[in-house]
């Protein structure tokens, strides 16, 4: 059987590669590989071998491949380091049904990790080798080209990034600095052009220092975060938020966030919708408990909408985007949501539920709260009218309060919660 093999390969080329790689090169009829990579391998290939360049023509990859193969002819890929490890494996072998041997180099990480003497097996690995979506920016969505990276060293003390040339170790530390955090708790080991004779290890950088310097290229990057006890997920007490002043009180309270929070039911991948988002309690926890996910907020008060960014910032809450506005305003705009919590409708209530039930997705959950008579039954109506499953819960706490040497009990204002589920066919 005619073969085809994906072989790694690193920076120093034939030298480096096993006798069973270079066997496979030697013989192949075709040969496909970046510029950069074909150049190391060109003198030891055979004389009839014919090669691609694959800089700019990836997706031709496997049309080049099935048609060599039809004509009985051997086919090795080039692809750096590792091909499994963030690289050309499981797409290529997604591509085709012909049978694709593959021998892995030496991975980048491994050889960054052994010169900076850092043992790997707990790293976590990501990568920004992405499109430029240009600097991060507070509130950005999934779109941009440096989320997976922000996500992955929010929730892992030591992360592993392949870089690429626009998303390079310098945008990486402005896009750290933008999202909150300080010299004290990241610090980055930049290793450039490795194998290479001119090869440069940067090590223990601070952010302020790494987001000013140019970096010879190929590099990838070591994040390592210190360590830290964290936020809860959620279940924060209300003055831990920046609320509005001097009306504070204007949040929905820790009883009411964790029961309504707990109706929702959100898993860690969801996507979630918080409209009337006030000082971001609800979505700021909601994003917590979907690390995976991401949380669209929206709310119409300025200032309120001030203190919600101010406590994303305090909280360094990266995968929250909130929007200035009142619903329905922006949620075309959103992706279609497994979970949404309405804290304040603006007026806008019947229109919003008939929106949002027929946005929610297959088992999604709408969450109410409401403290007026009014929108109470606004809310029950139009879901009785749209044949929605719906329940209520009145929720009445109390919380002790010190009277001279002793405590007694002051009574919160009663909320009603409403759970809706999606229309029925």
């Amino acid at each position: 059987m005619t073969a085809c093999t994906l072989v790694g390969i690193l920076d120093d080329g034939w030298s480096g590669l096993s006798d069973t790689a270079r066997a496979r090169l030697h013989d192949a009829r075709v040969v496909m590989g970046a510029g950069r990579t074909l150049d190391l391998v060109r003198p030891h290939l055979g004389d009839e071998a014919v090669c691609h360049d694959m800089d700019g023509l990836l997706a031709k990859v496997p049309e080049w491949t099935q048609a060599a193969l039809a004509e009985g002819r051997s086919v090795a890929i080039l692809a750096t380091g590792d091909p499994l490890c963030h690289g050309l494996g499981a797409w290529l072998a997604a591509k085709f049904d012909a049978p694709l041997e593959i021998l892995p180099n030496v991975s980048t990480l491994q050889l960054a990790c052994a010169r900076f003497r850092q043992p790997w097996q707990d790293i976590r690995i990501a990568s920004c080798h992405s499109k430029d979506a240009g600097e991060w920016f507070v509130g950005a969505t999934p779109a941009h080209g440096l989320y997976p990276a922000l996500r992955a060293i929010a929730l892992h003390p030591q992360v592993f990034l392949f870089t690429g040339p626009e998303n390079s170790p310098a945008r990486l530390a402005r896009a750290l600095l933008t999202a909150g955090y300080a010299s004290d708790d990241v610090r980055l080991s930049v290793a450039c052009r490795l194998q290479l004779p001119d090869e440069q290890l940067f090590a223990d950088l601070s952010l302020e220092a790494a987001a000013t310097m140019s970096f010879p290229e190929p590099n990838v990057v070591l994040v390592q975060r210190t360590e830290e006890a964290g936020t809860p997920s959620f279940g924060l007490d209300d003055l831990e938020y920046i609320q509005r002043s001097p009306e504070k009180g204007l949040i929905t309270k820790q009883e009411a966030r964790a029961l309504s929070l707990a109706k929702l039911r959100i898993r860690p991948d969801a996507t979630v919708w918080d409209i009337g988002a006030g000082s971001g309690s609800v979505g700021l926890e909601a994003a917590r408990l979907a690390p995976n996910g991401h949380v669209w907020a929206i709310e119409k008060a300025a200032g309120d909408a001030a203190n919600a960014r101010a406590n994303a910032a305090r909280f360094r809450i990266s995968n929250y985007s909130l929007f200035d506005g009142k619903a329905p305003q922006h949620l075309d705009t959103w992706p279609d949501p497994d979970a949404v919590f309405i804290g304040g409708s603006g007026g806008e209530l019947g229109a919003l539920i008939r929106l949002i039930l027929g946005r929610l997705k297959p088992g999604g959950r709408l969450v109410m709260n409401f403290v007026t008579l009014e929108n109470l039954a606004t809310a029950t109506a139009t879901l009785t009218e749209l044949n929605a499953e719906w329940d209520v819960v009145q929720l009445q706490a109390s919380r002790s309060q010190p009277i001279l040497d002793m405590h007694r009990m002051a009574a919160q204002n009663p909320v009603w919660i409403v759970t809706a589920r999606e229309c029925e066919a």
